[in-house]
């Protein structure tokens, strides 16, 4: 099946349901596939199958075009996030070599300044209408017509997605229809059902959770997509929508307990809410579930380079380990039905039950390989298992526990210590809003370990009562040797801190750790 086709498939089942609306603007599901169509075929006009067309925007309903239009003409959607400096943007554009530009008009500007250095980029396209030096992409789509162009591959990359740079540069994720196609089933087959949903888009559209939308929309789902992470506008959209289901980061999710304007809305209708893209602290959930007493959680195991979930923990199974207070609550789930994942040592063998390992997966929905970047894809792959770079051991009935980046290990005086660990921990500390920790060279200890606090609002703590209730919790050498206090931890797009941004900020001075 192809990418291009779901709109067809739910026009077929629901011709006139809301398909996606943003604010006041909505389309049905028999306008969102002609106007795919017409975007497939206004694209074949300018560009050629093969060619990658690039998108810089917040969400909104052109996206969700971009989405299937582009691959539905062969070619390959390739996501900017509109978040990155002008630098940033241009070595990415550069990589990718894109003939076609799609760019919000408010992000038009940051594109004038680098327009010199992206020499493949033929055709500016506007949203927002016509600009001196960029077409209008509402006269484009009327150049296409709402018929079904020739069909690609299902081997023919889809979208092109750049992972979010955290320990280096970006790489590019090439995902074929089959990878996020497979991506989509999996999730369909494995996830909790709901009937009659209507579901909130909440992250960025140029991230890989976006594939969510597909996969609503294979349900023939209604579907609100939110342009930016804005609580209040969240809590207004869920009350005026009777928002059923939605999902988010664990740090979204935190920031949304808290906020001071919950009270003001009326959040009865949600019944479900996923989350994913980094561990959400127990202490935060405990907390979810007793402010939403009427929602149900779900969570999983996923990335970019896997065109989203391998892994899922169900409703129920949040319930169980909740009321009975079971150690699966701390973990991702069990496999999905159309995924195989692995856990093994370096010499690729199983690791037994309880071992720590690197999570390993094979399967139609793992990246076809990085773009331009043989050696790369070479390095990810051992007999067509995927490294995650992820660290994760099994229990007995086969349930995975992420235990951290392998990249983020501190090895402090010959111990290995896992920052999430040290983490889950802090959070349980009453003044704790966000932590992070980090590891930083020491020349006695190898590395030491750091924790970057955010505190709550009108909370006081200081490094020592932080030191003494780690070590009241988990063996000594685990502790922090200092704390650095911050306003609000660095982030991705997806709600995942940024632990080189901190190291480099320690290492630089811009922030001073208290011991």
């Amino acid at each position: 099946m192809l990418l291009s086709d779901v709109p067809v498939q739910a026009a077929h089942r629901a011709p006139d349901r809301v398909a996606v609306r943003l604010d006041e603007r909505a389309i049905t599901y028999t306008e969102l596939r002609d106007d795919c169509w017409r975007l497939s075929n206004a694209l074949l006009r300018i560009a050629q199958p093969g060619d990658r067309i690039a998108i810089l925007a917040e969400n909104c309903l052109e996206y969700a075009l971009c989405y299937y239009g582009v691959p539905g003409a062969g070619m390959t959607l390739t996501f900017l996030n509109y978040r990155l400096a002008p630098a940033e943007l241009a070595w990415i554009i550069n990589d990718a070599a894109p003939s076609v530009l799609i760019v919000q008009d408010k992000y038009l500007g940051a594109i004038r300044t680098i327009q010199h250095q992206i020499p493949s980029v033929v055709h500016l396209i506007a949203l927002g209408g016509a600009q001196e030096d960029a077409a209008d992409f509402d006269a484009l789509l009327a150049t296409g017509a709402p018929q079904r162009p020739s069909p690609p591959s299902e081997d023919a990359m889809a979208w092109l997605l750049y992972t979010s740079g955290t320990t280096g540069l970006p790489k590019g994720a090439m995902l074929t229809h089959r990878n996020v196609m497979a991506a989509v089933l999996n999730s369909l087959a494995s996830w909790d059902k709901e009937p009659d949903s209507h579901y909130l888009l909440t992250f960025p559209m140029y991230h890989v959770a976006g594939y969510g939308m597909v996969v609503n929309h294979l349900r023939a789902a209604e579907l609100t997509i939110l342009p930016n992470f804005v609580p209040e506008a969240l809590f207004d959209i869920i009350e005026r929508h009777r928002i059923t289901s939605t999902a988010a980061a664990p740090t979204m999710i935190a920031l949304l307990l808290d906020h001071p304007a919950m009270p003001r809305f009326d959040l009865s209708s949600l019944r479900n809410v996923g989350y994913g893209a980094s561990a959400m602290p127990a202490a935060v959930l405990l907390r979810a579930r007793e402010k939403w007493p009427q929602v149900r959680f779900g969570t999983g195991f996923g990335m970019t380079e896997l065109s989203g979930n391998v892994m899922f923990l169900t409703a129920d199974e949040h319930d169980r380990a909740i009321d009975e207070g079971l150690p699966i609550l701390n973990s991702v789930g069990r496999q999905m039905l159309l995924a195989r994942v692995r856990v093994v040592d370096e010499a690729m063998n199983d690791v037994t039950v309880g071992a720590e390992g690197e999570i390993v997966v094979k399967g139609d929905q793992v990246l076809s390989g990085y773009w331009r970047n043989p050696e790369a894809t070479a390095k990810a792959f051992t007999n067509g298992w995927f490294h995650t770079g992820d660290v994760g051991r099994w229990d007995a009935d086969g349930y995975l526990t992420i235990v951290d980046r392998k990249k983020d290990m501190i090895v402090t005086g010959g111990e290995n210590v896992y920052p999430r660990e040290v983490e889950e921990v802090l959070y349980r500390h009453p003044a704790v809003l966000e932590a992070a920790v980090v590891g930083m060279e020491d020349p006695v200890w190898g590395e030491s370990i750091v924790a970057v606090i955010a505190t709550r609002s009108g909370v006081r703590t200081c490094a020592d009562t932080l030191i003494q209730h780690c070590r009241d919790n988990i063996a000594s050498y685990k502790k922090p040797k200092a704390v650095a206090f911050i306003n609000e931890l660095p982030k991705n797009a997806s709600g995942k801190v940024l632990k080189r941004t901190l190291r480099d900020m320690l290492a630089a001075g811009d922030l001073v750790p208290e011991r």
